[in-house]
């Protein structure tokens, strides 16, 4: 027996927010980072909250890549207040530190604390999974956590706080987009609901990205790259995801390049490995990618010629966004990304998106994939 949940509800469109002053909240934590608070975006939410004489705290200390640091932070602050409920304004940072902080409190407390995420950019998805990276850079590490009890209860999809968004982080997070959508899809836990969510996420920002990248105002086609950003991420949360991700997790936390980067520079080798296109009869993705190449329209002649076509298109596509090619291209110094490469592909051995990917790696498939990263690879 398999199952498919769906525990997040989820209200989108331009009036999401009205639904802050129908859930009867007493004591409100908000999760944000410094840019929400200073520009007061934040004020959207907390004047709801005064209307309906709620009592809050707002935790703007949120970093790109979350540390443990931060989340002991909030934890701090939660422990003050003791909300019944926390909101989540931002980006997959500020999300993924509310749903670890929620997490935390809720085990040490014993008491239940509704979660709500309203999320700012169209990347993660963060607002409907099971996953949140928290970064450790003591270490130089990103640690994939996983677990249904931090699934938030209540997403808000209001595409206004995405109608800012600098054409980098739209690049970037769109990507992250595209990545989720192929990844859950060739996932071995694939099934066909998560299947529906990914093949719908994945024709939208296919079709849509390039254009919101080129024009961040298109207000229809924004409201559609963040429900596509949502869709999959209810694909992933239920199938997970592959090495893309896990590649991604370690070289992140390594060099500290924005997630959506590296996912970019990995993902086109990513899929020529997972399709086996260096095998004379491929390998298990092979098929799936066909399936996703042909849902997109791209095809070739043959299996083959179609997903090579399919990597030639998201190549394409990431030269529109200006997005980097190589590690190079993208701030890291060769010589020391070489040296790192060892390290980096054995915590990606042990990342838990690896479990799920369609071609079993060992680590020297991993090392491999990473030394394509290079100018002309090595």
């Amino acid at each position: 027996m398999a199952t498919f949940k769906m525990p997040t509800k989820i209200f989108y469109g331009p009036d999401s927010l009205d639904e802050l002053s129908h859930l009867n909240m007493k004591k409100v934590l908000i999760i944000c980072d410094p840019f929400m608070a200073e520009s007061h975006k934040v004020d959207v939410i907390t004047d709801i909250l005064q209307q309906q004489n709620c009592s809050y705290k707002v935790f703007s200390e949120v970093v790109p890549d979350p540390t443990v640091e931060v989340v002991t932070k909030a934890i701090s602050m939660a422990a003050d207040l003791a909300p019944d409920a926390m909101i989540a304004l931002g980006g997959g940072s500020a999300i993924d530190t509310a749903k670890a902080v929620r997490h935390i409190y809720q085990m040490a407390e014993k008491s239940k604390v509704c979660l709500v995420c309203v999320p700012t950019t169209s990347g993660t998805g963060s607002e409907v999974t099971s996953f949140a990276v928290i970064s450790d850079h003591v270490h130089s590490a990103k640690y994939a956590l996983v677990d249904d009890a931090m699934i938030p209860d209540i997403a808000l999809l209001d595409a206004q706080f995405t109608m800012s968004v600098p054409q980098k982080v739209t690049a970037d997070t769109g990507m992250d987009v595209l990545a989720h959508t192929l990844e859950a899809y060739v996932s071995t836990d694939a099934s066909m609901f998560s299947d529906a969510c990914a093949e719908k996420a994945m024709k939208v920002i296919w079709n849509d990205l390039t254009i919101v990248y080129r024009n961040g105002q298109d207000a229809k086609r924004r409201e559609s790259v963040h429900n596509a950003s949502c869709l999959a991420g209810m694909a992933f949360s239920e199938a997970s995801l592959g090495i893309c991700h896990s590649l991604a997790h370690a070289l992140g936390g390594t060099f500290r390049i924005p997630h959506g980067r590296a996912i970019t520079l990995l993902l086109p080798h990513v899929i020529a490995f997972n399709a086996g296109l260096d095998l004379a009869n491929g390998a298990a993705g092979l098929i799936k990618y066909e399936a996703a190449a042909r849902l997109l329209g791209v095809q070739a002649g043959t299996t083959q010629a179609t997903v090579h076509s399919l990597i030639a298109n998201i190549k394409r596509r990431a030269d529109q966004l200006n997005m980097p090619k190589t590690v190079t291209d993208a701030g890291i110094n060769e010589t020391e990304f070489i040296a790192a490469i060892p390290e980096m592909a054995e915590k990606a051995m042990h990342d838990r998106c690896t479990k799920t990917n369609p071609r079993v790696p060992t680590q020297e498939d991993l090392e491999n994939l990473y030394k394509r990263l290079c100018k002309g690879g090595i």
